[in-house]
């Protein structure tokens, strides 16, 4: 061996002893600050054991959920994308997108690794509950406020999730009042008025009815509206001491049916830029007054065709 290559193996053997050293410095290091546990070993069965890694996947499960909770329940496309990165910077989550659309929400979050997780959730669109939106609201100011931690975090919105909607009852004399109450504005009078409240109260049964046994909201709503129609149409036949307009008994009940706050989001979330998703808000809307049209004019076309025009 020459005097060149014993130098040149000398020097490897430097730099592998150097390269051993930091190492070894590295760890114990890491080993300080994480209380004494090696973070770099293995775990014999090579599973990861969890860490940074599991709790950003706790992290974004929470901020689905809480944006899916929301957006099931009638809450505003920016309203779920403000709770999702107000929950991921809480938990020290910089790095997140989230896109949210009317019946879906897709979210990417990136970690110091440069790993990309993804996570995707389809939301059907469905009923409003806005007692739970507003305790879903509560539960995030808490959780930006740092008092709940992830698991409390949690278990609240489970329990959120599993609030029963108002009792029947309560809905049935809600949706009564606010038929006469329409009726009212209507210039109809006292006694039109009080017949819409017992025609809203006897409609809503009937929606309560479909949503138990889920029938689909097309069936729900041209049923609703034949049904107001042959009500009014009664009670234009029986002999008041007052005089009864049907178009105000028909306007004026029909208010349980019509998708005001849906309506209204649509607006909202067009106003916000949200164009996709306020277009098929505003067009789920908009169906649901042609269904309940089709069921007036069924009723309607039906009754002047037995009668030839004359009673109405």
């Amino acid at each position: 061996m020459t005097e060149k290559e014993s130098m040149k193996e000398d020097a490897e053997q430097i730099n592998v002893k150097r390269i051993k050293i930091a190492d070894s410095d590295l760890r114990e290091a890491v080993r300080e600050r994480t209380d004494g546990e090696d973070p770099i070993a293995v775990p014999e069965d090579g599973r990861n054991p969890g860490g940074k890694k599991a709790d950003m996947r706790e992290v974004l499960d929470l901020a689905m959920n809480m944006g899916r909770v929301l957006l099931k329940n009638g809450a505003e496309i920016f309203r779920v994308e403000e709770t999702i990165e107000h929950v991921c910077r809480r938990f020290d989550i910089a790095d997140v997108e989230s896109f949210v659309m009317s019946n879906g929400i897709f979210m990417t979050a990136r970690d110091e690794e440069e790993e990309v997780y993804a996570k995707v959730k389809h939301i059907p669109i469905s009923g409003f509950h806005l007692g739970i939106v507003t305790e879903v609201n509560d539960l995030s100011r808490e959780i930006s406020a740092g008092n709940v931690s992830l698991a409390e975090a949690k278990e609240r919105l489970r329990r959120i999730e599993a609030m029963p909607p108002k009792r029947g009852r309560f809905r049935v004399f809600a949706a009564g009042i606010g038929s006469g109450c329409f009726c009212y504005l209507l210039q109809a009078n006292l006694w039109e008025s009080m017949m819409a409240v017992v025609i809203g109260c006897l409609l809503y049964v009937f929606v309560i009815f479909g949503e138990n046994h889920r029938l689909s909201k097309i069936i729900i709503n041209i049923v609703g509206g034949g049904f107001i129609t042959i009500m009014a149409l009664l009670a234009l036949q029986l002999p008041w001491p007052f005089p009864v307009r049907m178009d105000k008994l028909i306007i004026g009940s029909i208010l349980p049916l019509v998708p005001g706050l849906a309506f209204v989001n649509s607006i909202r979330d067009i106003a916000n830029s949200d164009f996709i998703s306020g277009i098929v808000r505003i067009v789920d809307a908009l169906l649901v007054f042609v269904y309940i049209a089709i069921g007036v004019g069924f009723v309607l076309g039906c009754f002047n065709k037995l009668t030839g025009g004359v009673m109405l």
